[in-house]
């Protein structure tokens, strides 16, 4: 009896050791081939938990190993011994920014995460005095702070912006890159001259408009899928010394849109247009006060009352010199004269260029300093047309979304037409179509309106009244789960798509965090 116990136990011993062997090559058996490539710079195989995290705070998939590149023919070499090997492995290649991807985009369960911002080169700034464009030659995981720092020091700037610079170039050229410049000057994509791309083939690649144009268009909006962003040629600007920054409020949601549009139509108007919806806020002028901003009228500006209200808060930016500061303040006056906010709620304040720009990240500091920042952010983005946009207002504001304790819901009016339709990005088809962004922060654990569930429910609730009014709402920063419902979101686009896929990607191993295309399908090339 006793010999049957212990041969059982040894029985069940060794089948123990198998079971974790068996494990661990399941989760290892990409990494000796790793070990072979010849790099200037070197793969990190412990230390890589950083990586299957992200701003959104929502996914956390572990990739086997993070590469951390000097070079692009590190980049290049990765990507062609990962090509080399074929549909039978599994590995994938993510490339990864700042880290700032919401649903796990960024991400490869089981491959290999590109550390962007080990690729470091110095930022070339070219200075042209003929008539022709100034340029910022940069690296795809260089800061977007960085380079505006950087081109300042030539009186110079890019056109476009995101609200939050602490973002690489790489990442937000594969999405968009938008903010209140883009009526104007379009996202960041149309204010590209030139990219250096490694593909899916682990082929480098220069491409511009006029060289390799359709995968340059392709990389675009791309959602990383058809390239690795190494290099990007950004277009510049002379850049202003100041910022004359301007809030006003609405009560009336058709005088709020009605004012945006018309500031968005005309030829000398605000260098930056934006606004946001407040639900159910107290307090909200003071608050601003804290900000810097000084009202027109302090005592009407005293008596205002925000409480229990849905209000529209129209957000505003002229560029200017000291030199011009008088003929600055008559123009910001004439264009004032022509809305109609609330005129006690007219708030005013003078900044430099770069606290303008760079605003998103005091607040990120106050954040950090109480342990807020890396929580989760279910964010969701939209792009609505303007001839749905009082429907999608009617249905969402102060119904399915009762107060703005959580977060900032962003909107504002862009012009299509400063959109290059042979990108990749989808955008709703009318001339003018406006960003609604609710952008939320939900406390760890809480079971509240501040919890993540509550905030989850009330996105899906938001997807499905676009879906059920049909509003031809497009995601911006999309996340699905199934081939079909990308399908739907590129529409009429999707067959480029693909084809683009199978031209620089047949073998699906850029990006999978994507969750567009399966590792193993094979797409013909």
């Amino acid at each position: 009896m006793n010999n049957f116990i212990i041969e059982s136990l040894m029985i069940l011993f060794v089948m123990s050791c198998v079971t974790v062997r068996v494990n661990l090559l399941c989760s290892s058996n990409n990494m000796p081939s790793l070990y072979t490539l010849q790099l200037d710079g070197h793969f990190n195989f412990d230390h890589v938990e950083h990586a299957a995290r992200d701003f959104g705070n929502r996914y956390h998939f572990l990739p086997v190993a993070v590469l951390h590149p000097e070079s692009v023919s590190d980049i290049a070499a990765l990507i062609k011994h990962v090509w080399d090997i074929g549909p039978r492995s599994e590995l994938t290649v993510a490339a990864r920014g700042h880290g700032h991807s919401l649903q796990g985009q960024s991400q490869a369960h089981r491959g290999v995460v590109v550390n962007m911002e080990s690729l470091k080169r110095p930022i070339d700034i070219h200075v042209n005095f003929t008539g022709n464009f100034s340029y910022a030659d940069v690296s795809g995981g260089e800061l977007w702070i960085n380079i505006l720092h950087e081109s300042l020091n030539y009186g110079l700037a890019p056109k476009s912006w995101t609200d939050y610079l602490h973002l690489t170039v790489g990442g937000t050229l594969s999405n968009a890159g938008i903010s209140g410049q883009a009526f104007r000057h379009g996202p960041q994509i149309s204010n590209v001259h030139q990219l250096q791309v490694v593909t899916g083939k682990g082929e480098i690649v220069t491409c511009s408009e006029k060289q390799n144009h359709d995968l340059f268009h392709g990389v675009l909006g791309g959602l990383g899928q058809f390239g690795i962003i190494t290099r990007a040629r950004i277009l510049l600007e002379a850049a202003p010394a100041r910022v004359k920054w301007i809030r006003v409020l609405y009560s009336d949601f058709t005088a709020f849109t009605r004012d945006q549009e018309h500031l968005i139509s005309i030829q000398n108007t605000f260098n930056y247009v934006e606004g946001f919806v407040i639900i159910n806020r107290t307090g909200l002028l003071n608050n601003w006060r804290s900000y810097s901003f000084s009202p027109k009228d302090p005592v009407q500006a005293s008596q205002f009352k925000s409480d229990g209200r849905t209000l529209y808060c129209l957000e505003l930016a002229k560029y200017f010199n000291l030199d011009k500061t008088d003929i600055i303040n008559q123009e910001v006056d004439k264009l004032l004269s022509q809305l109609s906010y609330i005129p006690s709620t007219l708030f005013v304040s003078q900044v430099t260029y770069t606290d303008f720009l760079d605003r998103v990240h005091v607040s990120e500091m106050k954040l950090r300093s109480k342990h807020l920042w890396d929580i989760p952010h279910p964010w969701i983005n939209l792009l609505i047309p303007k001839s749905k946009i009082h429907t999608f207002a009617r249905g969402v504001f102060g119904n399915i979304v009762t107060a703005t304790s959580n977060g900032p819901i962003l909107i504002y009016p862009v012009n299509r037409s400063k959109w290059d339709n042979r990108t990749s990005v989808v955008t709703p088809e009318e001339h003018i179509f406006y960003l609604v962004a609710f952008l939320t922060s939900a406390v760890p654990s809480s079971t509240g309106t501040d919890g993540l569930e509550h905030m989850l429910i009330q996105n899906k609730r938001i997807l499905d009244f676009c879906e059920t009014a049909n509003l031809g709402v497009k995601q911006y920063l999309p996340h699905y789960t199934k081939q079909e419902e990308w399908q739907s979101h590129f529409g009429s686009h999707w067959e480029k798509f693909v084809q683009r896929k199978s031209t620089y990607d047949p073998l699906a191993i850029l990006a999978p965090g994507q969750r567009i295309f399966q590792k193993g399908n094979i797409y013909p090339y």
